[in-house]
């Protein structure tokens, strides 16, 4: 193509872009045969799974999570397991232990049995009905990607993706997950109710008796290959230093904070959370066939990466207001970092030959 003044290097990568948000547009077509609208709530999973992150999703039961969960997992044609966390569940029973087997000859040796972690995308049903050892022994797993059980340690499958659900309106019974293991899920996604067409939808099909079959459109390889895509992703230095000031400003103690943030938070979110904010964003722009990150990538996931790691104080609470109402008040306020404009003065002075 004249004119252009595009490579055939970056025509090639905008072609792979492209044919990327084609695939993501399937896959949400797919599932959208089996889960009527949470249009948000799906995006949300697509970039964690395209970033290597993890999801906490929370809503009533009868959301279709653990459905949305297992759909996802068939398009995706990897392989899929659900623990249905219960207060007698054993970390081994998650992990695997071994077993005292005796071979042909007589012979006797310890054997390792994998445990249901060993998969490609993992439900974790109701995480917060198994006591915190259960837990821990999950969420090691989630951050290292690998088992430890005696003296040896066992990788997971790649890719490795944890969906975990949460009720949040019973909480007798429960053990709530402590910040520092809710911070090593990148989302903390909010199922909500559907909307009145939405219902009507899911009524109607129901009452049809309808089963919608889903074909498979991404394979576990397929998947590895799209997250290295995703990371290849450009970031600006003006991206990154408006998410290092939206981080820093919800930190109740940092100088940058606003008034209202230190009169209503305890503590806010590390820098852990600026590093979800850039992958996230990137996994929004290659979704959307785009090669670098906007600002409106990073404001759009805000809410659910930081959620879970602001803790609000008791006078917010007293005022109605919960974190997600902050956010929103720090994306709206936040500045967005100025581009330096070129000016012809700033023009570096021509070298002359060395000497």
């Amino acid at each position: 193509m004249q004119g252009s003044g595009v490579s055939s290097k970056q025509r090639s990568l905008g072609d792979i872009l492209q044919e990327f948000s084609q695939h993501r547009r399937v896959m949400e077509q797919e599932l959208q045969k089996i889960i009527v609208g949470q249009h948000e709530v799906i995006e949300q999973l697509f970039a964690a799974i395209f970033t290597r992150g993890h999801c906490l999703l929370e809503g009533v039961p009868g959301l279709a999570k653990t459905l949305m969960v297992s759909t996802l997992a068939q398009i995706l044609d990897v392989s899929f397991k659900r623990i249905q966390f219960t207060p007698d569940l054993m970390p081994s029973d998650i992990t695997g232990t071994s077993v005292l087997q005796e071979d042909d000859e007589g012979r006797r040796a310890f054997q390792f049995v994998e445990g249901p972690v060993f998969t490609n995308i993992l439900l974790a049903d109701e995480i917060n009905r198994t006591p915190p050892k259960t837990q821990a022994a999950l969420l090691q797993a989630m951050q290292e990607r690998e088992v430890t059980v005696g003296r040896t340690t066992y990788s997971l499958p790649d890719p490795f993706f944890t969906i975990a659900t949460q009720n949040p309106i019973e909480q007798e019974g429960t053990y709530p997950l402590p910040e520092a293991q809710l911070d090593r899920f990148m989302f903390n996604v909010k199922v909500g109710y559907p909307t009145a067409e939405e219902e009507e939808r899911i009524l109607g099909v129901t009452a049809r008796n309808e089963k919608a079959e889903v074909r498979k459109v991404l394979s576990a390889r397929a998947i590895v290959n799209l997250q290295k895509l995703v990371g290849s992703v450009a970031v600006s230095e003006y991206l990154v230093k408006y998410v290092a000031r939206l981080v820093r400003a919800t930190r109740p103690r940092d100088e940058t904070a606003p008034k209202y943030v230190r009169e209503l938070v305890d503590w806010g979110a590390g820098p852990r959370a600026g590093q979800f904010l850039i992958n996230g964003g990137k996994a929004l722009a290659a979704m959307d066939g785009r090669f670098s990150v906007a600002v409106e990538d990073v404001k759009k996931i805000a809410i659910p990466v930081l959620r879970h790691r602001i803790s609000t104080n008791f006078q917010a609470q007293a005022e109605g207001l919960t974190t997600e109402d902050l956010i929103l008040r720090l994306v709206q306020e936040i500045p967005e970092p100025e581009i330096p404009k070129f000016s012809q003065h700033q023009r570096p002075a021509a070298r002359g030959p060395a000497t």
